[in-house]
């Protein structure tokens, strides 16, 4: 009898010590879920945003109504190229609107708009998609030299976009810029990387 009893105290320290590992090994998977998750957040709420078009600036590339992804986190870390679509506010400030265009003039370039031809530096700027030829030059009729925090930039949709063509917008400085706009949420139809 001694001997079956102790038997079955020994199962029951078994059993007990595999529950408790059990207990520690789902408590211990639970927190790395939690921490999982509440980083996943934090990196999107401070890298990732969504933005919905108010504007036709941008067609055909962006439409009103679609919703695209902004990466704040890629010029933080790396630098503003020619051809980009950036979003960007009017003023150093979280209340104003965004209004995404695509850069043009890089920080020292000078821009020029010729016979509806964009004009980098005295060269031609060959584009890389087919857009519109340019009817208004506004003030890129006469050379604009950019300084070493502004950017030159454009709508695809030229001939109904305002941009730094026009004063009131002008060169946009990099403060103003909140960063790139690379792919396309929704419509389902259009979604895609820009």
């Amino acid at each position: 009898m001694a001997k079956g009893s102790e038997n079955g105290k020994k199962k029951h320290r078994i059993g007990s010590v595999w529950n408790e590992r059990r207990y520690k090994g789902l408590f211990r998977w639970l927190i790395e879920i939690v921490v999982v998750l509440a980083l996943s957040a934090m990196s999107a709420y401070l890298f990732l945003g969504t933005i919905t078009i108010q504007e036709n600036s941008m067609d055909p590339t962006i439409q009103a109504g679609d919703t695209v992804l902004l990466n704040r986190l890629s010029y933080r870390l790396g630098t503003i190229r020619r051809g980009d679509l950036i979003a960007y506010r009017n003023y150093e400030t979280t209340d104003a609107v965004y209004h995404i265009k695509r850069v043009i003039g890089l920080p020292g370039d000078t821009i020029q708009i010729k016979e509806g031809l964009i004009m980098i530096n005295g060269e031609t700027y060959l584009e890389t998609i087919e857009l519109p030829t340019i009817i208004d030059a506004g003030i890129a009729q006469e050379p604009v030299t950019l300084k070493s925090d502004e950017y030159f930039v454009l709508g695809d949709n030229r001939n109904n976009s305002e941009d730094s063509r026009f004063a009131d917008v002008g060169n946009i400085k990099r403060s103003y810029i909140s960063g790139r706009v690379w792919y396309i949420v929704q419509p389902a139809q259009r979604r895609g990387l820009l």
